[in-house]
């Protein structure tokens, strides 16, 4: 028994001694292992899959990434299928989120420890409070996936599926669809309802909702029904954001894209629209073939997927708020201004220093991903490209590469889902974040010709 507490004590004082990064470093670590090792069990598996498989599609799911190295449906059990989903809706709602909102309804006590934790890995505001921020977060997420559930079965019974089967599909996808995972129990995705308008819908509602995030979807809801209601600073600029950028997919798409030109105008906006969506909320669903698009397209795809949506959602990419902080800093570079300012609001210098450290690693990783990929795998550019960005802005869109690479390629974009999930900047601080041992240190100022 003294053994078990010395355990506990010595793993305590491990945590308590850990930075909110660290802790989520390890958090979704420890998610992916379990997950690794649920997965390699024989009962999981329709036929045997190797761990290199394996692993990916842990990672994949812990992280809501949704690419797959070997087809779903014909390589795992329903178990194993359940076992999968648990991990993307585990991944989707974020490390100590279930548990802590647990702790709340049974103990309500929260530590200091759970909030610094959970404002790290939602990018929170110092003024919200967390306890109200966690119940909400539950139950926004019970009532979106139950209603995407019930629209999704509508579609898959009207569809032709089973009563059973479009009972599971609909859960499955649902919860999908809200996490921002892309997996899908059809080997094709979505392609088969290209032109089926309640997927479509469900799928976007779904996505949108979830990679914008409870807060920035409360101001908007509580903008809309209320106009004296004044949107905060940060919901103004992923709101205009996504807008400007989801019609520049689209329209892009309709107009420039040649493999969807063969299909009539309606389906084609829909199939526009779609596929910008997914690319920017980084759900990863298609109802077209990825593979098929011209380079000029995979570019645009690949902007979007890069950029992200909000930073308190599921979403992954570099967000449309470091984005603009970047074009903030630019414009006034530019202009010779020495104040940072958008929308004539001043941004303070620590976000900017937040936002251009994130912008420069996350695109240190891409290039960095890409060139590894690269040296072991005999693909078009393009393509390892898209798939590395796919891996890291954890979206889970494919030009069909995915299950011939090799287990270094493998291996590589399973690190990138894992960094993507946690956050560039988080994965560094857990890294290499070091606290003062002298504050009070006085370091020379020199100048630096640029």
């Amino acid at each position: 028994m003294g053994y078990f507490k010395n355990i506990g004590k010595t793993y305590k004082k491990f945590k308590l001694g850990l930075t909110p990064q660290q802790t989520l470093f390890y958090g979704f670590f420890t998610y992916i292992t379990f997950g690794f090792i649920l997965l390699c069990i024989p009962l999981l598996q329709k036929t045997p899959i190797s761990w290199v498989d394996n692993l990916f599609t842990a990672a994949s799911a812990v992280s809501t990434t949704g690419l797959l190295t070997v087809p779903l449906t014909e390589s795992y059990t329903f178990l194993g299928q359940l076992v999968i989903m648990v991990l993307f809706q585990l991944g989707g709602i974020g490390y100590l989120t279930f548990t802590t909102f647990v702790i709340l309804s049974t103990t309500r006590k929260m530590t200091h420890w759970h909030q610094k934790i959970l404002k790290t890995e939602f990018t929170l505001p110092n003024t919200l409070h967390i306890r109200d921020f966690i119940k909400s977060v539950a139950i926004f997420t019970m009532v979106m996936e139950t209603i995407g559930a019930i629209l999704y079965f509508v579609a898959f019974k009207g569809a032709g599926l089973s009563f059973w089967n479009a009972v599971w599909s609909s859960i499955f996808h649902s919860i999908s669809a809200f996490c921002t995972a892309g997996f899908s129990l059809d080997p094709n995705g979505f392609t088969s309802y290209l032109d089926n308008g309640l997927i479509n819908f469900t799928t976007s509602m779904l996505a949108i909702c979830g990679s914008m995030g409870f807060i920035v979807v409360t101001d908007i809801f509580l903008w809309i029904k209320n106009k004296s209601h004044q949107l905060s600073f940060t919901t103004k600029i992923i709101f205009y954001g996504f807008i400007i950028l989801l019609a520049m997919g689209t329209v892009l798409l309709y107009f420039t894209e040649p493999s969807l030109s063969n299909i009539n105008e309606n389906e084609r906006l829909m199939a526009s629209f779609f596929q910008a969506m997914s690319a920017m909320t980084t759900v990863g669903f298609n109802t077209v073939d990825i593979g098929l698009f011209s380079q000029a397209i995979l570019m645009v795809t690949i902007f979007l997927m890069y950029v992200g949506a909000s930073p308190s959602g599921t979403a992954g990419g570099i967000k449309i708020t470091t984005l603009t902080a970047v074009l903030a800093i630019m414009k006034s570079g530019l202009q010779g201004k020495k104040t940072i300012t958008f929308m004539h609001r001043k941004i303070p210098g620590e976000r900017l220093q937040i936002a251009i450290s994130t912008f420069i690693f996350y695109t240190l990783l891409l290039v960095l991903g890409t060139l590894l990929v690269c040296y072991t795998n005999n693909f078009k550019f393009e393509n390892i490209l898209f798939e590395v960005a796919s891996a890291l802005g954890t979206v889970g869109l494919s030009t069909g590469i995915t299950g011939d690479l090799d287990n270094f390629g493998k291996i590589i974009l399973s690190i990138l889902m894992f960094i993507g999930r946690l956050g560039v900047l988080t994965f560094g601080l857990a890294l290499w974040y070091k606290k003062s041992k002298n504050k009070y240190n006085v370091v020379s100022e020199e100048d630096l010709a640029i």
